[in-house]
């Protein structure tokens, strides 16, 4: 008996009743259908690659997500095939007259457990959220006054982690080891740029060395946080010594865990299989993705500048009201006399200790002023900054790819060209057997860093891909970013607002006639 479905035909003799016990085993109890992602968890339970597995799935699936009986049982006999190293293609099925082959899955009874299994995710896939990634973990690095030295030259910082409820002390050096070790361990990652350690040549005429100090202080920060609500990074060894560990030498202890750990290729366990991961159009996933950041870092840079105008105008706002109170109270507290000029009697002298008592509510106006340039600062500037330095060692990351593993990996293909030529003349052109085998012992060694370069080469871009989705995940932090703007807008005209109404109010009855209207400043 033959029953057809969109693959061809397919001999139901030929199916052995293990078949039949796995889809027993694995259908719904109201519909003889098996979903597709139960199937593929069953895929999940073989030793095929990532790549065979898509390619199985690929042939019985119908487009609405469920798998009939008779697409099941040609799913299980493709992969009895693929597991005795044939190509798992439909074809090999057409005309089959013995009995398909039993794939190595176990016990039927021990698939039933599958059909309340959740969806097994690719790993190269990211699943976390915005909020997620900033519920990990918030660091605060504070200065602690210099206390050591006649001169105070160095600067010691408090980072204070939530996740690990600790506070440790660091220098800038230290930071500086772990940035190196970061690097080091994890070459295909997002790993943030430290600010300078000095200040720059020419930079002290446009900043005091205080405000470079305070700017190095939250870059730090933002670095710091970063990278403790990275997915990878947040669980890694060195990153909680960093974090945690009170000693003496954070330095020596972070060198030797970096020791023991090796780079990421070498421990990830998904690194020799990258390549079965990813998309077919990884490159052009790559550079799309590549483009669209540096259009986003590009405008983003551009909403930094002005709100960090915006910023210092509060500030500048603030201080000139201060000046204009103080000059109001110099006006007031001048007791000189008042001469009589003829008849009129002016009413200078009583106006003037009213006019010094203004100078209070212009002095509040500048501290809201201040409050104001600080909110900015704090809620909006540093936002921003945050996603820009991600942005920034995305972008950083895209060239050390391109210069480096993939650089490297060309070089050596080009190098191995030459020795073919080499050895091709050298079977052409007789020469002594020693010089020809050891061509040969150079070629095989050349052939084998090839192969762990494509190798390295597949895992960065397994990791490419997984940084540019964590960009995407960052990239709600705008609406965090514009509310925190509009609320501070909000806040500071509300709060000087209330101080400016009260001052109207004031001058009313300082300067008001009888109806307790203010007289026009200028004729009409």
């Amino acid at each position: 008996m033959e029953i057809q479905n969109s693959y061809g035909l397919l001999n139901v003799g030929s199916v052995p009743s293990y078949y039949r016990e796995v889809h027993q085993a694995i259908c719904s109890r109201t519909d003889e259908r098996v979903p597709l992602s139960v199937f593929q968890r069953v895929l999940s339970r073989t030793s095929l690659s990532i790549t065979v597995q898509n390619q199985i799935a690929e042939h019985v699936n119908s487009g609405d997500g469920f798998l009939s009986k008779v697409s099941l049982y040609k799913g299980l006999a493709l992969i009895a095939l693929a597991q005795q190293g044939k190509p798992p293609s439909p074809k090999l099925l057409e005309n089959f007259i013995q009995e398909f082959p039993k794939p190595q899955l176990g016990e039927p009874k021990e698939l039933q457990t599958l059909k309340m299994q959740s969806v097994q995710e690719s790993p190269l896939n990211l699943s976390l959220t915005l909020a997620e990634l900033l519920k990990k973990d918030t660091i605060k690095v504070e200065l602690i006054p210099e206390k050591k030295g006649l001169f105070l030259k160095h600067v010691e910082y408090q980072v204070t982690s939530e996740r690990f409820t600790v506070s440790v002390y660091r220098r800038y050096n230290d930071f500086d080891i772990f940035h190196e070790l970061l690097l080091q361990r994890y070459a295909y990652r997002v790993v943030p740029a430290l600010p300078p350690k000095r200040v720059l040549k020419g930079v002290l005429t446009s900043m005091t060395e205080r405000e470079f100090i305070e700017g190095r202080r939250r870059a730090l920060g933002r670095f710091l946080n970063l990278v403790a609500r990275h997915p990878v990074f947040s669980e890694d060894e060195l990153v909680k010594t960093f974090l945690t560990f009170s000693g003496s030498d954070v330095q020596t202890k972070l060198r030797d865990a970096c020791k023991k750990l090796g780079d990421e290729f070498m421990t990830c366990k998904y690194a020799t299989q990258a390549k079965d991961y990813l998309p077919v159009d990884v490159q052009s996933q790559f550079s799309s993705s590549r483009e669209l950041i540096r259009n986003i870092h590009n405008s983003f840079q551009k909403l930094r500048d002005r709100a960090e105008r915006m910023a210092e105008r509060s500030k500048e706002n603030a201080t000139d009201l201060l000046m204009f109170g103080k000059e109001l109270s110099s006006l007031g507290s001048d007791e000189s006399p008042v001469p009589i000029l003829a008849s009129c009697k002016s009413p200078w002298a009583a106006l003037r200790r009213s006019v010094k008592g203004l100078s209070v509510e212009f002095s509040l106006l500048s501290e809201k002023a201040a409050q104001q340039g600080r909110r900015e600062e704090d809620d909006v500037v540093e936002k921003l900054n945050l996603f820009l330095d991600l942005l920034q060692s995305y972008r950083d990351l895209c060239e050390r790819h391109e210069k480096g593993v993939l650089h490297e990996h060309h070089r050596a293909l080009q190098k191995y060209g030459v020795m073919k030529r080499q050895m091709l003349s050298a079977t052409v052109k007789p020469k002594e057997q020693v010089s020809v085998e050891q061509l040969e012992s150079r070629i095989v060694q050349q052939e084998n860093a090839i192969q762990a370069m494509e190798l390295r080469n597949y895992f960065s871009l397994f990791c490419l891909h997984q940084e540019s989705q964590l960009i995407f995940t960052y990239l709600p932090i705008t609406s965090h970013i514009l509310g925190a703007f509009v609320d501070s807008q909000v806040q500071g005209h509300k709060e000087m607002g209330e101080v400016w109404q009260d001052l109207h109010s004031k001058l009313k009855n300082l300067f008001g006639d009888g109806n307790g209207q203010s007289p026009p400043l200028s004729p009409k």
